[in-house]
């Protein structure tokens, strides 16, 4: 027999799917999907990118419906009114999040299980870096790294433009040998990624317990236990050392805050890749890591988003 689940629907813009996201993952959320006008846009403009797409996409002309899943026991009023207050602090964060409505339905799980998996399809977001979700086949060219992901429980699918560009530039700046910071790993999509090229060691830490857990059971997936390792802290918490690239994608308020703190974690010459900023945010994040001693290199733009690849100065004076 179907068990029933609570299904919490939120209509909002394809630059607020990542923040509100967060915000969904601080609750005891058991999946989340999402059905973003974007992403119709970016097949349109990279046909051979995805091998999939779903007509219920055209119902939305602009913006995203974002679905979380909850067991029945969940008092979802409680629950609805937590996410309503966190859509309002991402808008205060200057990200437009309209119209922004909430809409809770019953579903059973059959259909629960359908409707959100259906969304994940095999896609390549890189030169060389394929996500594919653990239920799809998939038989990779001779050049392309495969990342199994489960993307149930944590954001971060590969489908996102900051996460998109946070991968195409580990394409361009990890190699053999390499150790890598993952700050905020969400599902642990880029700190897999950033083993597939070959870094020696990534340490990957998040704030929520559920995401530390997704991203260990996506390193299961992708036998990378020996490699990786997960931390639960809040930013540089349990990181120790130096990393040759440090990557964080989160929003514009934190890098500028993380952005000092870096010089003591990231060898000279070595990279900070940052993203979830938002276009209009771009500049003070420029000018603060300026300020800090890093020369940006690259300042990339997908959509609303923008992603700086920044080199840490050598002889920046302390």
């Amino acid at each position: 027999m179907n068990s029933e689940w609570i299904e919490i629907s939120i209509v909002t813009t394809s630059e607020a799917v990542e923040p509100i996201q967060g915000v969904i993952y601080t609750t005891d959320v058991k999946g989340v999907s999402v059905i973003d006008s974007e992403d119709l846009e970016f097949k349109k403009k990279h046909p051979g990118d995805w091998d999939y797409f779903d007509e219920n996409i055209l119902n939305i002309r602009k913006g995203a419906v974002i679905k979380a899943y909850y067991n029945s026991s969940v008092d979802h009023k409680e629950v609805e009114e937590y996410i309503r207050k966190g859509i309002q602090q991402v808008k205060e964060y200057g990200v437009n999040i309209e119209p922004g409505t909430i809409m809770v339905n019953t579903v059973n799980e059959e259909d629960w299980a359908n409707n959100w998996k259906k969304y994940y399809k095999s896609t390549k977001v890189g030169a060389r870096v394929v996500i594919k979700p653990q239920w799809e086949e998939y038989t990779p060219k001779a050049h392309e790294l495969v990342v199994e992901l489960d993307p149930g429980m944590a954001f971060g699918t590969g489908t996102h433009e900051t996460t998109r560009m946070c991968i195409q530039a580990l394409e361009r700046y990890v190699d053999e040998g390499k150790t890598v910071f993952d700050i905020g790993t969400g599902s642990g999509i880029l700190a897999i990624a950033a083993a597939k090229l070959g870094s020696k060691s990534v340490i990957g830490g998040d704030l929520d317990p559920v995401a530390v857990d997704s991203a260990n059971m996506n390193i299961g997936l992708n036998n990378l236990g020996n490699n990786i390792r997960i931390f639960h802290g809040d930013l540089m918490q349990g990181v120790a050392g130096r990393a040759d690239v440090v990557v964080a994608n989160i929003i514009a308020d934190v890098i500028m805050f993380l952005t000092p703190q870096l010089r003591d974690y990231i060898v000279d010459g070595g990279y900070f890749i940052s993203s979830g900023i938002i276009k209009d945010r771009k500049d003070e994040v420029v000018k603060t890591l300026i300020k800090n001693g890093f020369e940006p290199m690259e300042v990339n733009n997908q959509g609303e988003w923008i992603c700086i690849v920044a080199k840490k100065h050598e002889d920046f004076p302390r």
